[in-house]
């Protein structure tokens, strides 16, 4: 019986996230007309703004006589729910069609907007803006559409026959690596096998990986693979390789198999009559469609955003400058930063734009009892605040009005968001999905109960978010965001994924907002993504406009 081996191989080197790209088509209607014997040549140019700069991202054909152009050439653009991406569309008159130069074109309008709103909206129509002509110069439409096969995975099994034995007293340990060329034509790992103990004819488990990670989606791009002979002390030896490609491997008619010779070229050269170090078969391909975080989104899943403010002592006296909650009227403290920096990004997936707000670890009027859970805004029935502006607004009124006290108790705001995000599991169907996002200066006090109460939202279609603001010890914070770690336990019981992502504020204070709601939003889409598969749900079909 074949069994795994030791340790696994050396840890595959992490490779950057994989880019989701998106399609946006562009059309106009009723654009002004700027040439006198017949109507305009229209064109569209997409920019982005990066470093405070605006950058070209692509532009259409120019389409000559027409003032309700439907472009056909597409622009492309890399997609990053972590960031905000401020997009702007222009549209010219193109005079000179010799020329890609835009200083002799005519100017007809200008749309701005953030490439979350693009996404969220599947179609997108905006009035464009020309100084001089309000509500004169057309419209602009953008329909973004995720480019398809971005998220698909392929199911890959091997197998080898008669390896080269590398080991003195025994069979070899083989296992394989697989690594995707790059444009400078070396190579990188991208999967590595478990090892296959003592045997010469092994037989490897079936793995599932990204194409985006196997290949770029390059179903042509090169793809190296490697036998090797595992050994305890890390010199592993080499067996043979041989390249392929994903439309090779994919193109195997079960249950056939395709097979390729595993060459040492070492061995190749010095020993006469070398035929190979093996065979290696590839025993099943298949390419699995994998519902992405887009899919979903413009499925109609909304993103509903919810905001807890810790108003402890610790955070000290408000209407001093040393207290974290101090209100200057020059800069925003860390709370309002944090706050603006994810909230800025998150609205865009929020149809209504309301965001429930609550505060803990105050005494709140008019009888200024403690409360771990009280609404911004004082409004039991109603604790929504209408926009990013809205809760802003909430938060510095707030803070005005209640005295800091304590514990930092996290647990009871946790659960109230888990009661809603229990609901929504109740419905098959991608609908809700809750964002908590938790602002806190210090040392959890419900710990026991914080635990308990995240073990059991990673049951829910729920994330959380935890900004440590101020210097404190947030070794808690740490141990509730369970990368790289055993999963949170709580009671004896683990929790069913990894919901919670913390950071500490004082990593970013020397860089942009955008850098720490970069960071802290970088795993929602595949804490999303995990949820609805492992459960089997589809995205929804998007409704009609």
């Amino acid at each position: 019986m074949q069994a795994s081996y030791g340790p696994p191989p050396p840890t595959v080197p992490s490779t950057s996230q994989c880019v989701t790209r998106v399609q946006l088509n562009i059309s106009c209607r009723n654009l002004l007309d700027k040439d006198v014997m017949s109507k305009s040549d229209p064109m569209a140019v997409v920019m982005i703004l990066k470093n405070s700069s605006w950058f070209e991202v692509g532009r259409t054909e120019k389409l000559d006589n027409t003032l309700n152009p439907q472009f056909s050439k597409a622009v492309i653009i890399d997609y990053f729910f972590e960031e905000l991406q401020k997009l702007k569309f222009f549209i010219y008159d193109i005079d000179n069609p010799n020329t890609t130069s835009l200083k002799s074109a005519d100017f007809l309008g200008e749309m701005e907007c953030t490439l979350g709103q693009l996404v969220s909206s599947g179609t997108y129509t905006k009035p464009l803006v020309l100084k001089g002509t309000p509500n004169q110069a057309g419209t602009i439409t953008v329909v973004a559409e995720e480019v398809s096969g971005g998220s698909d995975e392929v199911l890959l099994q091997f197998r080898a026959e008669k390896l080269d034995k590398k080991d003195f007293l025994g069979k070899s340990d083989p296992y394989l690596e697989l690594a995707r060329s790059k444009e400078d034509g070396t190579f990188v790992v991208v999967h590595r096998t478990e090892v296959i103990q003592n045997n010469l004819n092994p037989k490897w488990k079936p793995f599932q990986i990204p194409v985006q990670q196997l290949c770029n989606g390059d179903y042509d791009r090169t793809i190296r693979i490697a036998c090797f002979d595992w050994d305890s002390d890390g010199t592993h030896d080499f067996i043979g390789a041989f390249t392929t490609n994903l439309r090779e491997m994919c193109s195997i008619q079960q249950p056939r198999e395709t097979q390729w010779p595993c060459i040492n070229e070492k061995k190749q050269k010095k020993k006469r009559g070398y035929k190979n170090s093996g065979l290696v078969f590839l025993s099943k391909c298949e390419v699995v469609k994998v519902s992405s975080f887009l899919d979903f989104i413009q499925g109609g899943c909304q993103l509903n955003f919810t905001v807890g403010i810790d108003f402890t002592a610790s955070n000290g006296d408000q209407s001093k400058s040393t207290s974290l909650h101090y209100i200057n009227p020059y800069a925003p403290n860390e709370y309002m930063q944090a706050l603006t920096a994810v909230g800025e990004i998150i609205q865009d997936y929020d149809s209504d734009k309301l965001f429930p707000s609550f505060g803990f670890g105050a005494r709140i009027p008019p009888t200024y009892q403690v409360s771990h859970q009280f609404p911004l805004n004082f409004n039991p029935s109603n604790p929504y605040c209408a926009g990013l502006p809205g809760l802003v607004q909430a938060y510095q009124t707030c803070i005005q009005s209640v005295q800091l006290y304590g514990p930092t108790n996290i647990s009871p705001i946790i659960n109230h968001v888990a009661h809603f995000a229990m609901q929504a599991a109740q419905t098959p169907a991608a609908t809700h999905y809750f964002i908590l996002l938790l602002l806190t200066d210090g040392v959890i006090t419900d710990m026991d109960q914080t635990k308990q109460a995240v073990v059991a939202a990673s049951a829910l279609p729920m994330s959380i978010i935890i900004v440590g603001v101020g210097s404190a010890d947030f070794q808690m914070m740490e141990e509730l965001d369970s990368d790289d770690r055993v999963r949170l336990m709580s009671h004896g019981k683990a929790a069913q994924r990894d919901i919670v992502q913390f950071v500490p504020f004082r990593k970013f204070k020397t860089v942009s907002p955008a850098a720490l709601a970069k960071e802290v939003l970088a795993e929602i889409p595949t804490q999303l993504t995990g949820y609805y598969k492992a459960r089997s749900i589809l995205p929804q079909q998007r409704p009609t406009p």
